[in-house]
């Protein structure tokens, strides 16, 4: 039993009791209407009230008794109605349709679902034409009555809205690749074609038009799609993978566009990523390795990064990978949000433009979160002694530069400085605060360059990036630093 008629039959209960009375919830009918427009009426009415609202044929209109129907009336009524929701009021109204038994009798009930965007108007007209439910019946809505459905109306988010034209289920699934999301999700795949579907329905990937078919929703195909090319408005979000053969883009280079699903790929995104990266030799368990001169984990949490909180509505880009001979620079379209600082983004609060999608890599085990991604990213690159992470903010994009190993003597007085400003909110997360000793060890000098890294905390100092813990303590050699917001 689908999981609505338990509440449909108490509605129609409480309609057809000792004395049949009209309810908002429920209107029950003998057959169709010939008139398409009051038809319209009532499920502008019902996609209008909160939870929706329920049809249900085969009760006779002067005995308010159960008559029943059959199946091939109520295919016919389920194609109409299908066919009015699509076209007959704005925006589109999601329906669900079940026969069931009632008193031992067949009756056809239709849930029409309430519309997260409201007002539902009739697709001829304007908002002023929208209805209502109102003592058991539909009528017209006030103007009042219209703005208080406007404010109760969800702005739809780019991962809800349609990517595809109307499909059925066999051409869902060929373009799809669901497989490899229940891999993902570690859940074996359902033998059953109907179970999939439902499924895909609770993850956002389709929305389902009863009778008649499916629609890919944006975060369907972004997430799971074999091939974003199939899909016109987001063959421009591919990844683009591009490879320099030196240390700025005049040099040659060679571009790898990338076609699979965001979720689906990313693993595989990940490995050739590495493949195309410098490697050097190390000795463990008495054997040669090759390995990354860039931490993994970083590439992972900031590629991730980049794909989720692009801003989808800026066309005609996506996100990109550029490498070069002593750096990887990771861009995706859109500033960051107006509650984020640069350099408050190790350790943010979460918070996404794409909340969707967003959640999906959450739950796919792609990343976390919680906000400490940059986190981990910098801890890494600690670990690895590269420079510090760059961020940079362009008019319609955001970019994140990791560079390749450098010696102290080999950075920049503001690498130096950043380095340090990253170290100091790091181990103020991890360990009260920064030292003279732990900023020693990062940068990978021995006790005596003690000094050379006093000289760098006064010029963080000096920049205004971090503070003392304890601006009157005597020992500088103890002295705790934070970060200059701490």
């Amino acid at each position: 039993m689908k999981p609505w008629i338990r509440r449909a039959k108490e509605f129609l209960d409480h309609s057809l009791g000792k004395v049949p009375q009209e309810v908002n919830e429920l209107d029950w009918k003998e057959t169709l209407s010939p008139k398409n427009d009051k038809l319209c009426q009532h499920i502008c009415a019902f996609a209008n009230l909160p939870g929706g609202g329920f049809l249900v044929f085969g009760i006779e209109d002067k005995t308010a008794l159960p008559k029943g129907i059959n199946q091939n009336e109520a295919a016919i009524i389920v194609e109409k109605l299908a066919s009015l929701c699509r076209d007959g009021v704005t925006p589109l109204v999601v329906i669900d349709h079940s026969v069931e038994e009632y008193s031992g009798i067949s009756l056809l009930f239709v849930h029409i679902k309430e519309s997260a965007v409201k007002p539902v108007h009739l697709a001829s007209k304007t908002i002023e034409d929208s209805y209502i439910r109102s003592g058991g019946t539909t009528r017209k809505a006030s103007r009042p009555e219209i703005g208080g459905l406007m404010l109760n109306s969800k702005t739809p988010v780019f991962e809800e809205l349609h990517a595809s034209k109307l499909k059925n289920e066999v051409e869902v699934m060929t373009v799809l690749d669901y497989a490899t999301i229940y891999k993902l999700l570690k859940k074996p795949v359902p033998s059953n074609a109907d179970e999939i579907l439902y499924w895909m329905r609770d993850e956002k990937m389709v929305v389902d038009v009863d009778n008649a078919g499916y629609y890919i929703t944006n975060f369907g195909a972004l997430a799971s799609a074999h091939n974003l090319n199939d899909f016109d408005g987001l063959s421009r979000k591919s990844i683009r993978v591009v490879k320099y053969e030196g240390r700025n883009k005049s040099a040659g280079s060679k571009e790898y566009p990338g076609s699979k699903g965001y979720a689906i790929g990313f693993e595989g995104l990940i490995e050739f990523v590495k493949s195309l990266l410098p490697g050097s030799e190390i000795i463990k368990h008495a054997l040669r390795e090759e390995t990354s001169v860039y931490p993994e984990i970083a590439l992972r949490e900031i590629i991730a990064n980049a794909l989720i909180h692009q801003d989808f509505t800026i066309r005609g880009s996506g996100p990109m990978i550029e490498i070069f001979e002593d750096r990887i620079e990771i861009s995706n379209p859109g500033r960051l949000l107006p509650t984020k600082k640069i350099d408050r983004l190790i350790r943010t609060s979460p918070e996404s433009r794409n909340e969707i999608l967003a959640s999906a890599f959450r739950r796919y085990n792609i990343c976390e979160e919680r906000g400490s991604g940059f986190e981990k990213s910098v801890r890494a690159i600690e670990l690895y002694g590269l420079p510090p992470l760059k961020f940079l903010e362009t008019e319609n994009s955001f970019k994140v530069i990791v560079y390749s190993p450098k010696k102290f003597a080999e950075m920049s007085v503001q690498e130096r400085i950043e380095a340090c400003y990253q170290h100091s909110v790091i181990q103020y997360f991890g360990n009260d605060g920064m030292t003279n000793t732990s900023l020693r060890q990062r940068f990978g000098m021995h006790d005596k360059q003690a000094s050379q890294i006093s000289r760098l905390i006064r010029d963080a100092i000096d920049e205004g990036r971090i503070k003392s813990k304890d601006p009157d303590s005597e020992s500088k050699k103890f002295t705790i630093y934070l970060p200059y917001w701490a």
